[in-house]
C-alpha cells in the first residue's frame, strides 16, 4: 500500500514509522523539517495516566480570571474572544460529568501502554537514551490548593495512575534536593516519564522511516486530490502525488485542509511557550510541575526547559513575548536560586486542541482513502506512539481491539 502522511510532527512521524514497519510504502510530507514545528518545543512529558480532560466540572469558575488576570496560566486576549467563543461553548458543554467520564475512558484506551510503545520505536532505532523513566513531580502549596484539582487526580487514579504524596518540604527535597520554593505538598507519579530531547526524538523516528524505505520530504501540501468521494492523493506546489491512502496528521493546521472537503472541525490552537536555560545551576532528575502555574520544568540534554501557558490567538497572530517571560517567574517560585543568564530567547508552538480533549483518529467515512490522526492537544508526544500503532493496525491489520468510534471526526456533525 502506498501511503502519504501529511505532517512530520511527532504524531505523523510515528504513524509513518508503524505503517512502514508493516510494509507500507510511506511518503511523509511537511513544509518544515521533521519535528521542527510544535513537536520540537514540548515539555517532553510522557504521561499515559493523564486521562482527565481539560474541561472538568466547575470550569466556568475560571472564566473571570481568564478575563482579568494577564498572568493567568490560561489567557485569551480580549480581541480573540469573539473567535474563541464557539469553541469555548463546546468546551464548557463537554465538562458535564457523564461526558468527562466517557472522555477519560477513551483517553485511557488510546494512551494505554504509551511508554511501551515509545520504547518499541526507540529500541528499534537504537535511541532508548531519549527516554527517562524517573517519574514526574507535581507541587502544591498546601492541601487546600490540591483540593481544587482533587477531581482530576481521582479520575486518573480511577484509571490506574499510581501516585505518592510527599508531605512537607523535607519530603519533597528528598526527591529533588534543589527545590527551595514555598510548595509544601508533592504529588509524585512514579510510572510516568519524559523525553530529554523532543527534536532529536523526531529526527530519530524520521530516520527510522527512511531506514525502512520511506521518504521524508520537505514539501507543503496544498490540498487533497479527489475523485467522487475518494481521496486519491494530494496536491503540492510541484504537482500531484497519488497514493492508496492519505493520513492527515498536520496538527493544528489539519482543519484548514479538511474544510474544502466540507468537513468542519472545532480545532483550536492553544499556543504554548518555552524558554531554555543552558546552565540554570540546578539539578533535576525528572519534570517538576508547579500545579498552580501549569508549567513544566524539565531537564533536557541541552539545558533546562520551562514550558507551559495556554494562550488563545489562532495560527497567524504573532507570538507574545510576555507569555514566555512569565515562565521564568514560574521557575523562580520553585527554584529562586536558578540562573537565567544565557536564556535562549523563547519558543512558541500550536497545540492542536479539540473541545472534548479527544483527538481525531481513524477513517473519514465520507471520503474513502482518508484517515486522520490529529488533535492530541497537550498529549501529542504521549499519544503519538500508541495512536500510530492503533491507526496502522486499523489500516493494514490485524484489526485492533480498540473501537475508534470515540475519536471519529463525524462526532462534530
Amino acid at each position: 500500500m502506498k501511503v502519504i502522511v501529511i505532517g512530520a510532527g511527532v504524531v505523523g512521524l510515528c504513524c509513518g514509522w508503524h505503517l512502514a514497519r508493516q510494509g507500507a510504502e510511506v511518503t511523509m510530507l511537511d513544509s518544515g523539517e521533521p519535528g521542527a514545528g510544535t513537536s520540537s518545543g514540548n515539555a517532553g512529558a510522557i504521561s499515559a495516566g493523564s486521562v482527565a480532560p481539560l474541561a472538568m466540572p466547575g470550569v466556568l469558575k475560571t472564566v473571570p480570571q481568564m478575563l482579568t488576570d494577564p498572568k493567568a496560566a490560561l489567557h485569551i486576549p480580549l480581541s480573540y474572544w469573539p473567535k474563541a467563543l464557539p469553541w469555548l461553548w463546546q468546551f464548557v458543554r463537554s465538562a458535564r460529568p457523564a461526558q468527562v467520564q466517557a472522555t477519560a475512558t477513551a483517553l485511557a484506551t488510546l494512551m494505554f501502554g504509551a511508554m511501551e510503545r515509545h520504547r518499541e520505536i526507540l529500541a528499534a532505532e537504537g535511541a532508548l537514551d531519549l527516554i527517562h523513566e524517573s517519574g514526574q513531580l507535581y507541587l502544591y502549596r498546601d492541601r487546600a490548593q490540591y483540593a481544587k484539582d482533587a477531581g482530576s487526580w481521582a479520575l486518573r487514579q480511577q484509571h490506574g495512575m499510581r501516585i505518592e504524596f510527599l508531605e512537607g518540604l523535607d519530603a519533597i527535597r528528598a526527591l529533588e534536593p534543589d527545590i527551595q520554593g514555598d510548595y509544601r505538598l508533592g504529588v509524585f507519579i512514579p510510572d510516568q516519564g519524559s523525553c530529554v530531547n523532543p527534536q532529536r526524538h523526531a529526527e530519530v523516528v524520521a530516520q527510522g522511516i527512511r531506514r525502512m524505505g520511506g521518504q521524508v520530504l520537505r514539501q507543503p501540501v496544498l490540498g487533497f486530490l479527489t475523485e467522487g468521494q475518494h481521496v486519491l492523493g494530494v496536491r503540492t506546489a510541484t504537482g500531484e502525488m497519488r497514493a492508496d491512502a492519505v493520513v492527515l496528521a498536520a496538527g493544528a493546521f489539519s482543519a484548514r485542509l479538511l474544510a474544502p472537503l466540507g468537513i468542519k472541525v472545532p480545532l483550536e490552537s492553544q499556543r504554548g511557550y518555552h524558554v531554555m536555560l543552558p546552565d540554570a545551576g540546578i539539578s533535576l532528575q525528572r519534570p517538576v510541575i508547579p500545579a498552580d502555574r501549569k508549567a513544566f520544568i524539565s531537564p533536557m540534554e541541552t539545558g533546562l526547559r520551562i514550558a507551559g501557558t495556554v494562550e488563545f490567538g489562532g495560527l497567524d497572530r504573532a507570538p507574545t513575548s510576555y507569555r514566555a517571560d512569565l515562565l521564568l517567574e514560574d521557575l523562580h517560585h520553585v527554584f529562586p536560586q536558578a540562573r537565567t543568564e544565557g536564556r535562549q530567547g523563547f519558543w512558541m508552538g500550536h497545540r492542536p486542541c479539540l473541545p472534548d480533549s479527544l483527538p481525531v483518529v481513524g477513517p473519514v467515512k465520507a471520503w474513502a482513502g482518508l484517515w486522520c490522526a490529529f488533535g492530541h492537544g497537550h498529549l501529542g508526544l504521549t499519544g503519538s506512539a500508541p495512536t500510530a500503532a492503533l491507526l496502522a493496525a486499523a489500516m493494514l491489520g490485524p484489526r485492533p481491539n480498540a473501537d475508534l468510534a470515540p475519536y471519529a471526526v463525524e462526532r462534530f456533525g
